[in-house]
């Protein structure tokens, strides 16, 4: 075959090929066309109701643009949630995760407090024996602290020359016959701590003892012993503290939370762990006006008898304070409540695999249950097991719990911002270019309302704990539909 005739073949080969591209690229034209028209269409059914920041959902606009972090905006469409509203989680991955929820109620919560104190002296029944004149001790009758001692028992014997003194005085006195002498002998001598029966008792006798008796005035234990025999003792040399058993102080501490359920006159329950199922029956004696700068509870005094005297000393009680009920409570499990430095919020389980992150304000928290002021309502489910993980992946930050609602699980209402260029919040405003999540910077763009493509997710997946079926899953903040599916027909 020669040269022309090749060339030739080779021509009407390209010709061929280039015209049957042509057709086929007008026929497919039509259809591009008309798929365009068809998305743009099922794009528009759904109604914008603003523009908000993917990593700070309090950001609002009314056009599209960027977020003071530099991000692009989220729409919010009508009828619907934001993306990061809630937390889709496919149903295999929340199975394994072990979710449990729990009803939000309404109704009688009683606010039991519970606290664990130690037994205490009845501080108003302690005694503190001193002598009134210089001298020695003499015969010391109690010789150790704990010694029980009865009403009228010996103590001590003193010898003071200061008090035989008086003795005499007294003596001299009588003898004058004078009344105003013998008055003012007989009450220096109760000054000096003589009793009465020891007065009567020097006038029927009319005789001077070189030592003086000292009894007890009260039933009780020793709790002090400062001296011991022959030791030589002033006016401010304390002898002995005794104190009475017969009732007994229980010191516990509350929350600070708990404060303004507690007052006088209260009536408490106390166990002891040296006597297992019996109880003892007190009331709050007094409530101790300041508040611990370190452990931010309150002290309580609570009162009780102590018949027989066998509550002792420094032995643990375990308290129970009845306050008056509330009626119309909403309330929830405490376990429910995540409690963190920034607030408190539960997750809200929406169903079919779909969960909320709302921020709550808690109340007085009465044995398992704990009272919600604000963020639920009743009825409601939220997620009493595994919700720190779910909590996680939602990467709720300071911004978004400031937002307190504007989602299909929470209360409150969101905080509406119209205004594209809004004053930047303290979280928005940290470094310019700080890495994000996702890799990115959060360097702002020459022009904030311009508009921009839709946002990819604001946080990169991570890999999840490795499940029960061996697997390592991943839960992102939204797993479309699509996707599940896709992860379900891996082998």
């Amino acid at each position: 075959m020669n040269k022309p005739r090749v060339i030739l073949i080779a021509l009407i080969t390209v010709l061929l090929a280039l015209v049957a591209e042509y057709f086929l690229g007008k026929r497919g034209t039509p259809a591009a066309g008309h798929a365009a028209p068809a998305a743009a269409a099922a794009a528009t059914k759904r109604k914008v109701l603003y523009w908000q920041a993917p990593m700070n959902p309090s950001y609002h606009s009314d056009k599209p643009g960027t977020s003071p972090m530099g991000m692009p905006l989220v729409p919010v469409y009508a009828g619907g949630s934001n993306g990061n509203a809630d937390v889709k989680i496919d149903p295999d991955v929340v199975n394994n995760l072990g979710v449990r929820t729990s009803e939000v109620r309404q109704g009688s919560l009683s606010n039991r407090i519970e606290a664990v104190g130690y037994v205490g002296y009845d501080e108003d029944t302690l005694t503190s024996i001193n002598t009134r004149a210089d001298g020695w001790i003499e015969q010391l009758a109690v010789n150790n602290v704990g010694a029980t001692v009865q009403r009228g028992q010996l103590l001590y014997e003193l010898f003071s020359p200061k008090l035989a003194t008086a003795e005499r005085e007294y003596l001299t006195a009588l003898g004058s016959g004078s009344r105003s002498l013998i008055d003012a002998s007989r009450q220096r001598m109760q000054a000096l701590g003589f009793t009465a029966g020891q007065v009567q008792a020097l006038t029927r006798t009319r005789k001077v003892s070189d030592r003086v008796a000292r009894y007890a005035g009260r039933a009780g234990v020793v709790t002090g012993l400062n001296v011991r025999e022959g030791a030589y003792v002033t006016l401010a040399t304390p002898v002995m503290k005794i104190a009475d058993l017969s009732t007994v102080w229980v010191l516990v501490e509350v929350d600070e939370g708990q404060a303004a359920l507690v007052h006088k006159g209260q009536q408490a329950v106390a166990a002891f762990d040296a006597f297992p199922g019996q109880h003892w029956t007190g009331t709050v004696d007094y409530v101790y006006p300041d508040l611990s700068a370190a452990t931010r509870t309150v002290k309580l005094r609570l009162r009780f008898d102590n018949p027989g005297r066998r509550l002792q000393p420094n032995m643990f009680a375990h308290v129970r304070i009845a306050a008056a009920p509330q009626t119309s409570a909403v309330y929830i499990p405490n376990q429910a409540l995540i409690r963190t430095g920034h607030g408190q919020r539960v997750i809200v389980a929406l169903g079919q695999g779909r969960f909320d992150v709302c921020p709550v304000q808690a109340g007085t928290t009465s044995g398992d249950q704990v009272e919600i002021l604000k963020g639920l309502r009743p009825g409601q489910q939220v997620v009493t097991s595994a919700q720190f993980m779910i909590d996680s992946e939602a990467n709720v930050d300071a911004a978004a719990l400031r937002l307190g609602g504007g989602r299909a699980g929470c209360r409150l209402p969101a905080a509406t911002n119209t205004s594209a260029h809004a004053e930047q919040s303290p979280e928005a405003a940290a470094m310019p270019g700080m890495a994000m999540p996702g890799g990115g910077s959060s360097t702002a763009p020459a022009s904030a309302g311009a508009a921009s493509p839709a946002p990819a997710s604001s946080s990169a997946g991570m890999e999840g704990m490795p499940m029960a079926d061996g697997k390592r899953h991943t839960a992102p903040k939204a797993i479309s539909a699509a996707a599940s599916s896709n992860k379900r027909q891996q082998p």
